[in-house]
């Protein structure tokens, strides 16, 4: 096993990695920038080497350096900032230190839509409706859509997290959003390549947790759905999927290994998809070369350590996954927003009690007394419950939602006592647009 982690990320998922190496016998080190100092997870590690300003988290650099200076023999790169910077995997492993994530190449061929969708038609992985090269401009897009039909989505190559996309209804729509489009991700990501793929106004997100091991093979563990989404971003993720039968599981099961193998995948990924609820068709999204945010419902049901199988994959140690699943787990994200227009609503804690159970988890990076800013993304903490079945998880959530203490800053917890309650949510048959409906 890995015997020092370089950790380059803050908050719930620095404190999670943490959480696992500690057990493992792993000593940590975390990295950490001058509006994070004594955060809980800059307290919890081994030693906590000071970077910089708020942005420091993407300065490859000072990463590093901290690197070499406190004798990491490995970096985890958590999810967001670097993680999936091909650019900086390289110059990890370049510096003799482990990267524990997907190759870089790897990284480089899904980071960029229009290749990842070309890579996995050619893998027989199924693909949507769209544009095969970036769209030269709204003259392009206008031809272009002849062969697709509207709507369309209007999407940034180098986009991500639920950022750089628009839905063009029409022409007049078509010719302002690739525009805006272009610009925005211009400015977001440095690079306007935009391409255009058929939208499906009712549509479900699910996706499926891959693992690359060692040995080169690649397994998919089950899938997750993802649909409680606001501005095309998750709120709500539960495993598994209510609408996945047997037969669709062994389809997408089947799709994200395909998907895996094409580009030689190692360590943990997530290949995302949407599927239309009316045929049961399903089309690749995107691939995630990284943990995800809502890992902790699949190692529910599973009963696995994700981050130690990442840890093992990494070190070229051998890895064991349950294959059966048991019960149904649901993940909330708790953030720091106004729980109706989900508009960011910082603030120092004044308050925080979190629930307890022995089928409730709470990965947080706050605490009482912690000041959550505008510098970072929202997430306080996730809250995770295990059931028997859907209606036990649905149960245990909302006596874990109404046992969560927040004060402060705002937060979503009354969104999701709504949202427990909510109709279509209880019957399993929602969509993308489920939140959208409830405001």
């Amino acid at each position: 096993m890995i015997d020092s982690l370089l950790i380059a990320n803050r908050g719930e998922i620095a404190r999670r990695i943490i959480r696992t190496a500690r057990r493992l016998g792993v000593r940590t080190i975390a990295v950490h920038s001058e509006a994070d100092q004594g955060m809980p997870f800059v307290l919890e590690a081994d030693e906590a080497v000071l970077l910089g300003p708020p942005q420091s988290y993407r300065d490859a650099d000072a990463i590093l350096a901290a690197a070499r200076t406190t004798g990491a023999r490995a970096i985890h790169p958590g999810y967001g900032f670097l993680s999936e910077n091909a650019g900086f995997a390289r110059r990890v492993e370049e510096e003799g230190l482990i990267w524990v994530g997907p190759g870089a190449d790897a990284i480089a061929a899904m980071g960029d839509k229009i290749k990842a969708r070309n890579l996995m038609a050619a893998a027989g992985v199924p693909v949507a409706p769209g544009t095969e090269d970036p769209v030269a401009g709204v003259d392009a897009a206008l031809e272009a859509v002849a062969g697709i039909g509207y709507p369309v989505m209007v999407k940034a190559a180098a986009g991500g997290g639920g950022m750089g996309m628009a839905v063009a209804n029409d022409e007049a729509a078509l010719r302002t959003e690739v525009e805006k489009v272009r610009a925005f991700a211009e400015r977001m990501f440095g690079s306007g390549d935009v391409l255009l793929e058929r939208y499906f106004p009712r549509v479900r997100h699910v996706e499926v947790q891959i693992l690359g091991l060692a040995d080169g093979r690649v397994i998919a563990l089950s899938e997750r759905e993802c649909s409680v989404q606001r501005r095309n971003q998750k709120l709500v993720e539960e495993a598994p999927s209510p609408a996945v039968t047997p037969e669709l599981r062994e389809r997408f099961l089947a799709a994200a290994v395909k998907a895996g193998e094409a580009v030689g995948y190692r360590n943990a990924g997530t290949v995302e998809c949407l599927l239309d609820p009316a045929t049961g068709d399903f089309f690749f999204l995107e691939m995630n070369t990284r943990l995800q945010v809502e890992h902790p419902i699949t190692e529910m049901i599973h009963g696995i350590d994700l981050v130690e199988q990442q840890l093992r994959i990494a070190a070229g140690l051998d890895v064991e996954v349950p294959e059966r699943t048991s019960g149904h787990a649901i993940e909330l994200r708790i953030n720091a927003e106004d729980p109706k227009r989900f508009l960011p609503g910082p603030g120092t804690i004044t308050t925080w009690v979190e629930p307890t159970g022995a089928d409730v988890r709470v990965d947080s990076g706050y605490a009482e007394g912690t000041t959550v800013g505008m510098a970072y993304d929202s997430l306080m903490a996730k809250l995770i419950v295990h059931g028997a079945d859907r209606g036990d998880a649905i149960a245990k959530a909302r006596a874990a939602v109404a046992g969560f203490a927040i004060a402060g800053p705002k937060n979503n917890l009354p969104f999701f006592a709504e949202l427990l309650e909510n109709d279509e949510f209880l019957s399993g048959d929602y969509d993308t647009g489920i939140v959208s409906r409830m405001r």
